[in-house]
């Protein structure tokens, strides 16, 4: 046996003898990214980014029966992760306790009010964040696991569950959004150089 299994021997052997240590190996192996992503799409909002995570992973445990080796395991649970996302903020939306528009208008007004401030690789990353933020969430999700997370359109369509057309088109749509929402970012490194 290698040193590195696969992930499907390491979901092999977490169905066929509820091996933790195999779980523990794929959790390991995933958990960085995904908390990546999900703190991404979610405003960088760190302890909802964790709990999603943390019960992506837990829904994946159970469910891991039910992973077919058809699309890479990371696909699979990036779908598990969206599916909490939505439901997170569904129930936040029912609840009217989204906080997000007043999160998003915040965070920009504090920009706008710092305009002094020097220009650098961070505050892109995080105007970046804030702009993917007003995206809505599907064109949001496509957008990350296209540019960020380099999946192939058919790999979106895989996770996301929606046909190749809508892929392309959120693509299409969330880059124009996001050079309008950053457009002030090239004029201000055009008057700086």
């Amino acid at each position: 046996m290698s040193d590195i299994a696969t992930d499907k021997a390491l979901v092999d052997r977490v169905v066929a003898s509820d091996c933790r240590d195999s779980f523990s190996a794929l959790v390991e192996r995933h958990q960085s990214d995904l908390r990546y992503s999900l703190r991404q799409m979610t405003g960088w909002d760190e302890a909802l980014a964790d709990d999603l995570a943390q019960e992506t992973f837990m829904r994946a445990y159970q469910s891991m029966a039910s992973y077919k080796a058809d699309a890479k395991f990371s696909s699979w649970l990036y779908r598990i992760a969206y599916n909490q996302m939505i439901s997170h903020y569904r129930l936040a939306r029912n609840n009217e306790i989204t906080g997000i528009d007043e999160t998003v208008s915040a965070i920009a007004s504090s920009r706008e009010s710092d305009s002094s401030a020097a220009f650098t690789d961070q505050s892109l990353h995080q105007d970046l964040a804030r702009a993917m933020q007003q995206l809505p969430t599907q064109q949001r999700m496509v957008i990350h696991l296209c540019l960020h997370r380099q999946l192939t359109h058919q790999e979106i369509c895989t996770i996301m569950e929606i046909p190749l057309g809508t892929v392309k088109t959120c693509i299409n749509r969330g880059k124009a959004t996001l050079r309008d929402l950053l457009a002030s970012w090239q004029s201000e490194n055009e008057d700086v150089t």
